[in-house]
């Protein structure tokens, strides 16, 4: 009994681990196409996912379902971006509403490692809006349509990255290293959402102000929930910034589709300095908690009202600190009498009614004091600033108060005394009589080296002094890389770009010895590393393409006196470079180089895509040897092929744009432009098209051939060059030559030869006579002349062509020999026809008057004949001399005259 029992309890449990592989699989495909259905239905967005894993296991009783690799990239002016990408999003449903159909409820959701690239574009554009608009607006959304149920009672996030891109507004938030979970009962109109969240990492920028830093994050929050009024409430939140803690209270509501309110407190708990000490990241970074720290610190701040496209809260913050001194204890100097007072205030939540005060800054160090102070009001209707800065700091002595990064060097005099007051319209207007600025900083003898500057940055002098107009940078000595450089110029809206992240508007003059641009983009071959690992570090290097900053308006004039780039050598390089809308644009730049002279015109932008930059290239080259011009550009490589086989010396005009990849080389297959080649002189050798030819046709003279005054016009796109047709004549032979080649080397060549017989083989002088004879014998008669004309096809590719040589231009010429001995012919035929035509004409008139003259006088004719005998017998001598002479001209023989012996 026992035995049978257990038998039975056997079979069961098999039978349920066999249920638990295999019902999965039955229901995939169902589940797989429902989730697509689903997200092409709700969203305007490109969404896809590698695949499903389905178990009945790992979520016991309920079915697990997990999409892999899940990517959501938007559409419009995104395309380019992703938005959300998640190597798996992991869900538990019910297996019964799965087995029914009808709809499936789901009770836990969880996200491994989601990335997540919110973004605004300069006009307001979100990249997370991509659901679709509802159709049926005025309707109230019928959720029973939907094939998915939220049940949910867990869900989680684990290890996510969240970027936060206001191009719009000057903001910028990331968040790395982020895990969150909730629990709750969602299936409730109201209950406590249970939270916990961490993050490795956070960062706050607004403007060009760094707020928060890689700001370690903690918050624990119990959040009450009614989703009748859709209120969200906090409970016993509790967050933490680094060593500095927070505790919030307040709620959150949605109002409408577009608009939250708000009403939120925050404050410090703790009055203790070393607290708000520790987001300082240099700080907090090394031996923290062994810093000694006195002094109070006060961190408070509200937020209330409505947040909305058109509407901001009201928001307030204050911070400040009190007698504060810290110093590392095995560090000889402290930084002391640390005074802060900080105000940021906004009433009523319209954005120009903001204050930044802060009315004190003031630190010591060794007893050498620096003052700050700043007033900013209407920032945007017309921004008032009143702020000044005084200090001198010897950079020598900072190591002595601050720990620094681990083989970091720095040394230097920084002495500044500046202030500014005034409104910005003032400028914007140039009534620089209203607005007053005054002041100067010099930077001396400045050294600074660490792991990422290993050969160091040196400042020999910066003088900047400034006014109402502007910011003049009056002298600028610096060395980087090996280079030295001099500089001058003026940044005319330094306050705007600062406060306002306007563009910075600027224009410099820069002089340099040398610059080694290997060195500069890290792309330098002669390095310690291994070849492989070089490579490896070189293409991460270029993974991305360089992007160019939006808020920059700087024109710089360069005269260097050598640049290195890769394989070229430029020597007295000048010319202009503007940065300015996302573009670098180059403006008459030109060089010696490549054994000639070269001026480029051009531009790189990262404007429409940070992935794939715009290229526009217009140059023209004079006298540059072709091998290294070969050599040294990829662009060139593809363009004219035949360069690797030639020698000698090339001018070049050239217009072109196009696309770059993400490894920064040009995508081929977007390149259009057009130009013109002239081949000054060269050799070419061992080019396998016109080798094969000369092999064909046994012509020794078509190898190692040496070209002088070759020009020809060439246009470029989808990936073909066409060549627009030309002439050249090569040792007495002469060549009309045009077609296309392939950025894959492919050919595709038609060849027009004028061919002396003196320079063919036998084997072409006797084919050209066996034509020539079976032309004879169809009674053409042909004079050969000296020089043979052939057609001939190139395809194939540069290493392995193929030729199709096709000899009807001789054929045409016979053709046309033949065709004219039948015109003489024809026109022979036309004159004899003529002629015995009027011969016979002249006999019928002349029968015919003699008969009129019979019939009038009563003659009668001897002969006996009717009167119309002689028009008849007229008609006879006709037809018999018409037959007589079409005989005659075709060379039938006439026939013999009948024997009358033989009657």
């Amino acid at each position: 009994m026992l035995k049978k029992i257990l038998k039975i309890v056997g079979i069961t449990f098999i039978v349920l681990i066999l249920a638990a592989i295999a019902i999965p699989y039955f229901f995939k495909d169902k589940i797989m196409a429902t989730v697509k259905t689903e997200l092409n239905k709700q969203l305007n967005a490109r969404v896809d996912f590698k695949d499903v894993d389905i178990s009945l296991i790992r979520h016991f009783p309920r079915l697990a379902v997990a999409l892999e690799d899940l990517q959501v990239i938007g559409k419009g002016q995104f395309e380019q971006d992703t938005l959300l990408a998640v190597n798996k999003i992991d869900v538990a449903l019910n297996l019964m509403s799965v087995i029914k159909g009808d709809k499936m409820d789901i009770y836990n959701i969880a996200l491994s490692q989601p990335r997540i690239h919110a973004i605004v574009d300069k006009d307001g554009h979100a990249n997370w809006d991509i659901t679709k608009p509802d159709t049926a607006a005025a309707k109230p959304a019928d959720t029973s349509k939907s094939k998915f149920a939220l049940s949910l009672k867990k869900y989680s996030i684990e290890n996510a990255f969240v970027s936060y891109d206001d191009r719009q507004g000057g903001m910028y938030m990331e968040v790395d290293g982020l895990n969150h979970n909730g629990t709750g009962d969602f299936t409730q109109d109201q209950f406590t959402l249970s939270t916990h969240t961490d993050a490795e990492g956070v960062t706050f920028k607004y403007g060009l102000i760094p707020y928060l830093s890689h700001v370690i994050t903690k918050l624990d929050a119990d959040i009450q929930i009614d989703n009748n009024t859709n209120t969200y409430t906090l409970k016993n939140a509790k967050a933490s910034l680094n060593n500095l803690g927070i505790d919030f209270a307040g709620l959150f509501k949605l109002v409408n589709d577009s608009t939250y309110g708000m009403d939120f407190t925050f404050k410090s708990p703790s009055t203790e300095f070393k607290d708000l000490l520790s987001l300082v990241p240099a700080i907090y970074a090394t031996d923290f908690n062994k810093i000694k720290t006195s002094g109070k610190a006060a961190f408070d701040g509200f937020v209330k009202g409505n947040y909305s496209p058109v509407q901001m809260p009201a928001f307030g913050l204050n911070l400040g600190v009190t007698d504060g001194f810290f110093q590392y204890p095995d560090l000889p100097k402290p930084v002391k009498n640390i005074q802060l007072a900080v105000k940021i205030t906004n009433p009523d939540g319209v954005p120009d009614h903001t204050v930044v005060d802060m009315s004190k800054g003031h630190l010591e160090m060794d007893n050498t004091p620096l003052d700050l102070r700043v007033l900013v009001k209407t920032p945007i209707s017309d921004m008032y600033v009143d702020a000044a800065a005084k200090g001198r700091l010897d950079l020598a002595q900072v190591p002595q108060y601050v720990k620094l990064e681990s083989g970091t060097a720095l040394q230097g005099l920084l002495d500044a005394d500046i202030s500014a007051k005034g409104n910005m319209s003032a400028i914007e207007k140039q009534q620089y009589d209203k607005f007053y600025a005054a002041g100067s900083l010099q930077l001396s003898n400045l050294l600074y080296k660490s792991k990422d500057y290993p050969d160091g940055v040196k400042v020999n002098n910066l003088a900047l002094q400034f006014n109402p107009k502007n910011v003049t940078v009056k002298d600028l000595n610096a060395e980087y890389l090996g280079s030295h450089f001099q500089a001058n110029g003026e940044v005319n809206n330094l306050l705007a770009y600062t406060l306002k992240n306007e563009a910075l508007d600027g224009s410099f003059n820069l002089k340099a010895d040398q610059i080694n641009l290997d060195k500069w983009m890290a792309t330098s071959s002669t390095t310690a590393a291994p070849a492989a690992e070089a490579k490896k570090d070189s293409a991460a290097a270029g993974a991305a393409p360089f992007p160019v900053p939006a808020n920059l308006n700087i024109a710089l004039h360069a005269n260097v006196d050598k640049v290195h780039y890769d394989k070229i050598d430029m020597n007295n390089l000048s010319g202009a470079l503007l940065v300015k809308d996302e573009t670098v644009t180059m403006q008459q730049l030109k060089a010696e180089a490549l054994q000639g002279t070269m001026a480029i015109n051009g531009s790189y932008s990262t404007k429409v895509s940070k992935t794939n930059p715009d290229i526009n290239l217009s140059y023209d080259v004079e006298r540059v040897d072709i091998q290294q011009t070969f050599n040294a550009f990829n662009t060139v490589r593809s363009l004219m092929p035949i360069g690797k086989f030639l020698s000698g010396k090339i001018t070049s005009q050239l217009t072109m744009h196009g696309k770059l990849g993400k490894d920064m080389m040009p995508e081929l297959n977007t390149l259009t432009g057009d130009g013109n080649l002239l081949l000054i002189e060269g050799v070419l050798k061992q080019f396998a098209p016109v080798d094969q030819l000369a092999s064909n046709l046994n012509i020794s003279q078509l190898k190692d051939i040496s070209l002088r005054d070759i020009k020809n016009y060439f246009a470029f796109e989808n990936g073909r060059v066409k060549i627009n047709p030309f002439k050249v004549t090569v040792n007495g032979v002469r060549m009309d030559i045009a077609g296309s080649h392939g950025f894959d080397q492919s050919l595709d060549y038609n060849l027009q030869l004028a061919l002396p017989r003196s320079l063919m083989g036998n084997a072409g002088n006797q084919l050209v006579n066996n034509l020539a004879a079976q032309a004879q014998n169809k009674g053409i008669p042909v004079n050969l002349g000296d020089s043979v004309h052939l057609s001939i096809a190139m395809g194939g590719n540069i290493m392995k062509p193929s030729l199709k040589t096709d000899l009807r231009e001789s054929a045409n010429s016979l053709k046309a020999q033949a065709s004219e001995l039948v015109k003489n012919k024809v026109d022979t035929i036309k004159n004899t026809v003529r002629d015995t035509v009027n011969q016979l004409k002249n006999q019928a008139v002349a029968a015919a008057k003699n008969e009129l003259k019979n019939q009038l006088l009563g003659h009668k004719d001897s002969t006996g004949s009717t009167p119309n005998n002689g028009v008849q017998n007229l008609g006879k001598q006709a037809g018999e001399s018409a037959k007589n002479v079409l005989n005659g001209l075709f060379g039938k023989k006439k026939q013999a005259a009948a024997d009358s012996t033989k009657n």
